[in-house]
């Protein structure tokens, strides 16, 4: 398994089209050296996904590279690739899954009825192609991340003795709503799933659905959850599959004992126990990662929170991610011609003034929410009547309109929270 070494290492991940009858490690043998050819020459940029262009592509075998993306801890994005970068790259070939999530159903004991249990991907798959890129935050939180994972795998595949040194490769990621804990979750299985290929040849995300197993099922919950652990048991068994099961809002099925009243259901306490019991039976297996997210990190159980490596906060972002996130949304609204795409952010006073002002009246507000306002500014305030598909909308006119939007969500919180205290 290669991990990043140094901040020096660039990691290349390379996005293939499956060809028929070919294998990805025939591909990759006819890619590789055409594409170190390429990279030396055309000088590409950091932590930007890009597709090369087939007018410009002679060599036949790079006509099945989909998009290249470049990483290196060291390098700002958009700073370009030099001549001192190669003696570190390290390649990552993979080919995204087409096949959709599947639904994990079960039958439950008092009634014929059938509750969504998980859900489960197999990775690299398509819809989470980018999302990592995607994610903004503070500098360094996403690779810290990264960094953790890869080192904790590292230990198992080296069957480093849990009695000497405690690893139990579980990950808890906390913080308020809409910070996209469950999507970095996601984002970070589709990053190993690439980055361990060499050591496991398949990654499955499991999504355990905690709501649907403490819903009217309630007095059956602590059942199900060892029934959904001993199905996943049996993708485990499978040593060159790498296993991440992802627990959202982990404090339904962990809740602190400790807080629970003598009127509290019992099933509620042997919900905790069955969880706790079967994280500790399959971390024995060194191909599995346990992935948990939390809007109520101090409601969770004691013996959970001890039983995680590290337990990282995914706050709200800053006024500096908050500009990246903006300017994000509004490069993908000029790629599919919405927005005028002669205008730019770059060296326009105007423009740079009102994107500052939208950044810094933004402050507090979640990623959920900031990724709605380009609709919701869209829909109230620059709409074309006509339905004109060709129609596209000035960048300052735009940026006007996200403004009015954002005073528009101001008043709503603020007048719900009135009504609240009324």
């Amino acid at each position: 398994m290669k991990l990043i070494a140094s901040q020096r290492a660039v990691h290349v991940e390379v996005c293939v089209k499956l060809l028929p009858g070919k294998r990805l490690e025939q591909m990759q043998a006819a890619i590789d050296g055409p594409l170190r050819d390429i990279l030396k020459v055309k000088q590409l940029p950091f932590n930007e996904i890009i597709k090369l262009p087939k007018e410009e592509i002679e060599d036949e075998s790079l006509q099945c590279v989909e998009s290249i993306l470049l990483e290196c801890e060291a390098k700002k994005d958009g700073e370009l690739l030099s001549a001192d970068d190669f003696d570190f790259l390290v390649f990552h070939y993979y080919w995204p899954q087409i096949r959709s999530m599947e639904l994990e159903m079960f039958e439950t004991d008092t009634e014929s009825e059938s509750i969504p249990a998980s859900s489960h991907w197999l990775l690299p798959c398509q819809p989470f192609v980018g999302l990592w890129e995607n994610l903004i935050y503070d500098s360094g939180s996403k690779e810290k991340l990264l960094k953790f994972a890869l080192s904790a795998l590292l230990f198992s595949q080296h069957n480093v003795n849990s009695n000497i040194i405690s690893c139990n490769r579980l990950i808890l990621l906390h913080g308020p709503p809409g910070t996209g804990k469950t999507s970095l979750c996601k984002a970070l299985a589709q990053k190993l799933a690439i980055r361990c290929r060499p050591i496991f040849r398949h990654t499955h995300l499991i999504e355990i659905n905690s709501h649907s197993l403490f819903s009217k099922w309630f007095s059956e919950s602590g059942k199900l959850v060892m029934r959904l652990f001993a199905k996943i048991k049996e993708i485990i068994e499978d040593p060159h599959s790498l296993v991440c099961v992802l627990i959202d809002e982990v404090e339904s099925l962990a809740y602190a004992r400790d807080c629970m009243s003598g009127q509290e259901p019992k099933d509620a306490m042997r919900v905790v126990n069955a969880l706790l019991t079967q994280l500790d039976n399959i971390k024995e297996h060194p191909n599995v990662l346990i992935l948990a997210t939390s809007n109520l990190a101090d409601t969770i159980d004691l013996a959970f929170l001890d039983r995680a490596d590290i337990k990282q906060y995914i706050g709200l972002p800053n006024v500096l991610a908050i500009r990246k996130i903006y300017e994000s949304m509004l490069m993908e609204l000029v790629r599919v011609g919405m927005i005028d795409g002669n205008s730019s952010l770059q060296g326009d006073d105007k423009h740079e003034g009102l994107l500052i002002e939208l950044s810094k009246r933004s402050k507090g507000l979640s990623g959920r929410t900031l990724r709605k306002l380009p609709f919701l500014a869209h829909a109230a305030h620059a709409f074309n009547v006509d339905f004109d598909c060709t129609a596209q909308i000035s960048l300052a006119d735009f940026l006007d309109s996200m403004l009015q939007a954002l005073e528009k969500h101001h008043e709503d919180r603020n007048l719900m929270k009135t009504k609240k205290s009324e």
